[in-house]
């Protein structure tokens, strides 16, 4: 891009575009900031401080177009929705996602707009600071959800396979799966229970819960399928792609809020939970053959 007449503000379109995305976004992110502070009580000052520099941010970028933006309704709730639906610490990390793409822009339009390195900065300095000011309950009790969710899966798609095969008929799979896996769950929030009273590093009796909740969760994605379906074969295939649905989910939440990569977690969890329905199903099968079972 040809570099800009500072002293004419004579822009040319290929900048003036990009000037006025950034505006739509700085002027955006402002009132959400102003949102998540008004959820987000505890850290509400520092969402206040940082509505204030997305505004001096727009102010500057303004300067330049010499426009009036309007804000991105649909960032806008969409930001709010997740931040309310899994917590502000996933909704502000997702959104710095783009920012991080931003900054190739910033650097690009340094040498033209001196303004663009110093915002550059803040943009790294806001996340430092989300990053290291958030403090969610939620995010204490991952490893217990990935427990729950996780044994959940391993454990609940293995007995319905090999469930499916076996008795064939969806009322009674379902009735089995859901008494099954009650039970597990159960037995591994008492597990988590003592295993978190004994390392004394967070609460037990929550830990116990967020695991407890999320094999309940997953327990009702899979079984729901034998109770609405009369063919144990369109049950199955239901159940097992509202698992790697709901593995699809929260593997994307971990990836955003451990950043860590999607792809790698995704293939991993997924190889582990579908080779212990296939051995389960094949299993079913093979008891079924020896002990001439037929229902």
């Amino acid at each position: 891009l040809p570099p800009l007449d500072h002293q004419k503000m004579n822009i040319p379109q290929e900048y003036k575009r990009q000037l006025l995305s950034f505006q739509v976004n700085e002027l955006t992110e402002r009132f959400i900031y102003r949102k998540l502070a008004e959820i987000d009580k505890t850290n509400s000052e520092l969402f206040l401080k940082l509505s204030e520099d997305e505004l001096r941010h727009y102010r500057i970028w303004r300067r330049y177009t010499e426009e009036d933006v309007a804000v991105d309704k649909w960032k806008l709730f969409k930001v709010i929705f997740l931040a309310k639906l899994f917590g502000v610490t996933f909704a502000t990390k997702l959104m710095e996602r783009g920012e991080n793409r931003a900054k190739w822009v910033y650097q690009g339009m340094a040498p033209f707009i001196p303004e663009a390195s110093t915002i550059q900065e803040e943009e790294e300095e806001h996340e430092a600071e989300l990053l290291k000011s958030i403090d969610e309950e939620k995010l204490k009790y991952i490893d217990s959800m990935v427990l729950g969710l996780n044994d959940a899966l391993v454990e609940l798609l293995g007995t319905l396979a090999g469930l499916a095969l076996a008795l064939r008929q969806t009322k009674i799979i379902g009735l089995a799966g859901s008494v099954t896996g009650i039970a597990a769950a159960l037995s591994m929030m008492s597990s988590e229970y003592l295993s978190k009273k004994t390392e004394k590093t967070t609460n037990p009796l929550r830990a116990s819960i967020y695991t407890g909740i999320a094999y309940f969760i997953t327990l009702l994605f899979l079984v729901f399928p034998f109770f609405i379906f009369q063919s144990w074969h369109i049950s199955l295939m239901v159940s097992l792609a509202d698992s790697m649905l709901l593995l699809f989910l929260f593997t994307f939440f971990l990836s955003v809020v451990e950043e860590v990569s999607l792809k790698h977690r995704f293939r991993e969890m997924l190889v582990i939970s579908l080779g212990v329905a296939g051995l389960s199903f094949l299993l079913g099968y093979l008891l079924k053959l020896v002990f001439n079972v037929e229902v």
